[in-house]
């Protein structure tokens, strides 16, 4: 699942190309699992709008709208007064890739991937189009829409030890739960903690300031790094452009059961915690 450094990506990615741009129609699939808000609201929401830009809340992107003033000839004047007022400034079309999503620029007559979900066409003649071969993904439309946790590239270090000083559970879940942090997944939870020195199952009540510290930093380091080589390309993720991330060639101890740690050459091992993969050294990680 494409975590922060992997939606950054994207978010920047769609901000680049597409800010300024109006989308003038939008094409939704048949499939209804993709769409969290009902197909006519996303349609009224998104037609017309002229995208104000692109963000990362969490692990969500965020397209923010704004009313078209510069002349919209996508639809009839009725139909953009009706619309316009359905949609106020705040308007935001909220897109989260789940597993396997994609959201692409694309060429008006670039071919259309078998497992599209959702295609906007834009005013410049491109679309941006929503790909999710496994239907995990979600797009809705929302007004002022906020992560339950606290941004993981903005917490304060006082803050972040609060949130996990005292936790009885493991510190991987602890560092897993949106509502705590929005934007941490497994990838790099696993490699925040190798840096750290800290083993998964470790239960976070039982870290010091001191280990929470190192964590803390060691977040932030891993995050911005993933972030500056496009993230981690797993599976089916690309950024907005297509293209694949880099990050999974730095990995120390993600995806790694068995091979040799790159500090110490013990061999890496895995275990699942509350249902998820956790890959560690045990000799590094205490």
């Amino acid at each position: 699942m494409p975590e922060l450094p992997e939606v950054e990506t994207v978010a920047r990615g769609l901000a680049k190309h597409v800010t300024g741009d109006v989308i003038e129609s939008v094409w939704l699939g048949s499939k209804p699992e993709p769409l969290k808000s009902p197909a006519g609201e996303i349609v009224k929401t998104l037609e017309g709008a002229r995208i104000a830009g692109a963000r990362r809340v969490g692990k969500h992107i965020v397209i923010d709208l704004e009313e078209n003033m510069t002349g919209d000839k996508a639809r009839p004047r009725s139909r953009r007064r009706k619309a316009n007022a359905s949609r106020s400034e705040s308007s935001q079309w909220i897109v989260h890739l789940g597993m396997t999503g994609q959201m692409l620029v694309c060429k008006a007559d670039e071919a259309i991937e078998k497992h599209t979900h959702a295609i906007a066409r834009l005013a410049s003649g491109r679309e941006l189009r929503f790909v999710d071969p496994r239907r995990f993904g979600r797009l809705s439309v929302a007004h002022g829409f906020q992560a339950p946790g606290d941004e993981p590239l903005e917490v304060q270090l006082d803050r972040f030890v609060k949130l996990f000083h005292g936790r009885k559970t493991p510190i991987k879940s602890a560092l897993l739960n949106q509502k705590l942090l929005s934007g941490v997944g497994n990838i790099y939870a696993d490699e925040a903690l190798f840096r750290a020195g800290i083993r998964p199952r470790r239960r976070a009540a039982s870290l010091t300031k001191e280990n929470l510290r190192r964590l803390y930093l060691a977040v932030q380091e891993v995050l911005k790094e993933a972030i500056e080589v496009g993230g981690s390309s797993i599976s089916d993720y690309v950024d907005a452009d297509g293209q694949e991330g880099y990050f999974q060639l730095q990995h120390r101890v993600y995806g790694r059961e068995g091979e040799p740690c790159l500090v110490c050459k013990t061999p890496i091992k895995r275990t699942v915690i509350a249902g998820r993969s956790s890959h560690y050294c045990p000799n590094c990680q205490k």
